[in-house]
């Protein structure tokens, strides 16, 4: 096998020429390309909002990182701008069962218009019905109805007397009412003059007395008829003038909104309670003035206003509580209880989204109570009903309203990451009958001409967006390999907005700092800078640790049984890149390897099972037809946390079959990369931090002959390095080298040919392989006479021994 060349100083990195771009800053360049390599997501957005069957709402699966909701947002504004504007939604007081406020849906503006001019009504019946039953013409005829009942009272009872006197009978008033009494000639005979009367006379007198008492009871009988029938003529009287007070008002209504059915309507209602509660009214005002929350009533409660609105709504909740999403009726405290009324009903937007769009965030929506149970419920049932959180768990004493639901039509947009989508999609069956429509965001942006000038105006857009400072060629081309060296890729391009977003605030502000009228290369180049610097401070402890020996990592010479691992550490939005030596030891033994990380239970279940695949791997290369004659260890040396991953698996091959062989492995490489079960390498991620971070050591000692890494071949469109590795790969100082096999890593690494099989499956003397196969011969060799030396001792009695 022939020695491998490092790679060459061009292919670590993809530049962007910035001579690719015909602009000068990008103040030239349109908005097209804010949705830059989004077209799967575009015609699922598309398609989702266009289809208007029940349960194809949309789920966006998308990262934080890429502004999801600014471009979601942005998407539906344009649709929606072109939609029409929903109507109005309105709760009115229900004067058949006023626990159910009754719902009027109204075009867009109207309730607003309406809203005010029942506010007017109200205010005019308060002045109106007063000032109606204090005048003239009122008082005049309230006179008359009383009056002619009492001219007709007082004919019965003359009629009464006339028939008393002619019958001798003298009809005398008490204050109990009416008695009669035996008259002779203008004497009231009392009851002792009465009995000396003779017999024929007393009964004349008697027979007299009943007859007038036959018709008194007659009168006296109509008197409640006569007074009833004048109070019904008094309450149309008093009806008569509400309706003059009020009707007037009402027709005018009428006519303003004529053709509106649900306006109408209630306008009739309105006008059926007045009617109805003339006495209440007028209790009030004998009392005092008319008090204005006894017709609050008939104001409307405007619960969705689109009067403002151009097109469809866009709403989005940043907190989906249950409240928030249905609405809720509030209470005030009325001495000393809660009571409420359909003026407290509240929206929520669900209602403010009707006819719309509402975007949620899916991780705050499944986090709130029942909210996620409630928007299930609306969106299988097509309408929105107001319920608090104590109806749903049945903990409500309080007496509360009970709205009219209100029909729903609207699409509904969830965003959230994918491992949320596929638990939902997994775990609830409800789930994939609400959110049909996925859309998926994607996170890389392949590079191609055609895709390099949309995303400069894509960048030039997000500087738009935020008011920042225009960028150049340069600066454009730099955010480019920036966007290159995110994505970890020489193909692609990240299309995570906010971290690209952050990163033009900072450079706008050394822009700002420099007296730059736009943000240039180097204003970039700085700001990356200061952000490393900001976040270096453990990376550069541990560096240290490194530099002054606390932590052992060699950087040159050669040792048995040791190679340099790659490690990365990521904390919150800074990763970097540590070396960790990993030793093995091999003896002889039953073929096992002793992974020590996960005897002490601090490695994952990827690394153990790399360890496992490691095993097999050795056992099939160097002992097909049986076990091993050798135990070996392998170690991360001075690491005291958990080590997960299969990228190390490499470097553990390697210093196991240097253990074994005893072949020094040189100090001067490090290696990351795993493996399969064939000795296959394969690729890894946090190739680039994981090159710096062995790069830094080299460099902060000084550089030593050899220095250098060894990574998978398959992660060579992964290299994104800094300039100050390319620089020093170009000079000679330090060298990246690319495998596709373990056999190339070893010869790199022990300075040998790793050696191949013949047909035989025998390897070439002095290869490395030909020295494991040599020492495994050894070790069995000193097995199998260890085992015939304890099987011929054990054949020996008692006797022989001694």
């Amino acid at each position: 096998m022939e020695f491998l060349s490092p790679l060459a100083p061009e292919r670590l990195y993809r530049a962007c020429d910035e001579a690719a771009f015909g602009f000068t800053t990008t103040d030239e360049l349109t908005d097209s390309g804010a949705l830059v390599g989004q077209e799967r997501l575009l015609e699922a957005l598309s398609f989702g909002t266009g289809i208007r069957s029940q349960g194809f709402n949309i789920f966006m699966m998308a990262p934080e990182s890429c502004a999801r909701h600014s471009l979601i947002q942005r998407f539906l504004s344009g649709r929606a701008a072109h939609e029409p504007v929903p109507p109005d939604i309105c709760y009115a007081y229900c004067f058949e069962e006023p626990i159910r406020p009754a719902l009027l849906t109204l075009p867009a503006g109207v309730g607003r218009r309406f809203k005010a001019s029942l506010e007017k009504l109200v205010e005019e019946l308060l002045i109106a019905i007063p000032a109606a039953f204090e005048t003239e013409e009122y008082r005049l005829r309230l006179e008359e109805l009383n009056q002619q009942l009492a001219e007709r009272q007082a004919a019965a009872m003359a009629e009464v007397k006339a028939l008393a006197k002619a019958e001798q009978v003298a009809l005398l008033s008490t204050p109990t009412g009416f008695t009669l009494a035996p008259r002779k000639g203008d004497e009231v005979l009392d009851a002792r003059a009465f009995r000396q009367l003779p017999e024929a006379e007393r009964t004349a007198m008697e027979q007299a007395i009943a007859r007038v008492e036959a018709r008194l009871q007659e009168v006296l009988q109509q008197f409640p008829l006569w007074r009833r029938e004048t109070q019904l003529h008094i309450q149309w009287l008093n009806e008569e003038m509400v309706m003059f007070a009020g009707g007037n008002l009402i027709d005018e209504l009428r006519r303003e909104y004529g053709g509106c059915d649900p306006v109408l309507r209630q306008l009739e209602a309105i006008q059926q309670d007045l009617s109805g509660n003339v006495n209440l009214l007028l209790g009030h005002m004998r009392e005092g003035e008319l008090p204005a929350q006894l017709l609050a009533r008939y104001q409307l409660n405007l619960l969705v206003d689109n009067a403002d609105t151009e097109g469809a709504p866009v709403i989005y909740e940043d907190l989906p509580n249950l409240s928030r999403l249905l609405g809720r009726v509030e209470h005030h405290v009325q001495q000393g209880a809660l009571v409420t009324d359909f003026t407290l009903i509240r929206s929520g937007a669900l209602h403010r989204a009707n006819g719309g769009y509402l975007i949620l965030d899916a991780r705050k929506l499944v986090m709130q109570p029942m909210a996620w149970e409630a928007l299930k419920r609306a969106l299988f049932a097509r309408e929105i009903r107001i319920e608090s959180l104590e109806q749903f768990y049945s903990l409500a004493s309080t007496i509360s309203l009970e709205p009219e639901p209100v029909p729903m039509e609207l699409k509904v947009v969830l965003i959230g990451e994918r491992q949320l989508y596929y638990l939902l999609a997994a775990y609830d069956p409800d789930f994939g009958k609400l959110f049909k429509v996925q859309a998926d965001y994607q996170d890389e942006v392949d590079v191609s001409p055609e895709n390099l000038q949309r995303y400069a105006r894509f960048i030039g857009w997000l500087a738009r967006q935020q008011d920042l400072r225009p960028l150049t060629r340069g600066g454009v081309a730099r955010m480019v390999e920036h966007a290159g060296r995110l994505a970890d890729d020489q193909l692609r391009l990240s299309a995570h907005t906010q971290e690209l977003t952050d990163l033009l605030h900072e450079a706008n502000y050394w822009a700002e700092h420099g007296g730059e009228q736009s943000i240039s290369a180097g204003a970039i180049e700085q700001a990356l800078e200061a952000v490393r610097r900001r976040a270096s401070r453990i990376h550069r402890q541990m560096e240290e640790s490194v530099l002054r020996g606390s932590k052992f990592i060699d950087t040159d010479g050669a040792v048995v049984g040791q190679v340099n691992g790659l490690t990365v550490l990521d904390l919150g939005n800074y990763r970097f890149g540590q070396p960790a030596r990993i030793s093995a030891t091999a003896r002889l033994g039953s073929g096992s390897v002793l992974d020590i990380e996960r005897e002490a239970k601090l490695s994952g279940a990827i690394h153990a099972k790399a360890m496992l695949i490691l095993s097999r791997f050795l056992g099939s290369r160097y002992a097909p037809e049986g076990p091993m004659a050798v135990s070996a260890s392998l170690a991360f040396e001075q690491s005291y946390g958990m080590i997960e991953g299969d990228s190390a698996s490499v470097a553990e091959c390697c210093a196991l079959i240097s253990a074994i062989a005893r072949v020094p492995l040189s100090q001067a490489l490090a290696v990351t990369g795993s493996i399969n079960q064939y000795g296959q390498v394969q690729p890894i991620g946090g190739v680039n931090e994981k090159i710096e971070g062995f790069f830094d050591i080299c460099q902060a000692r000084g550089f030593a002959p050899g220095q250098g890494v060894i990574i998978p071949r398959a992660n060579e469109d992964n290299l994104m390095l800094n300039r100050e590795v390319r620089q020093a790969v170009a000079e000679g100082r330090f060298r990246v080298y690319s495998v596709a096999h373990l056999d190339e890593a070893l010869s790199l690494l022990a300075g040998l040919p790793a050696g191949e099989a013949d047909e035989q499956g025998n390897y070439p003397e002095g290869t490395v392989n030909a020295r494991v196969r040599e020492r495994l011969a050894r070790l069995a060799e000193l097995q199998r006479r260890q085992k015939a030396a304890e099987h011929e001792d054990g054949a020996k009695g008692p006797d022989e021994e001694s």
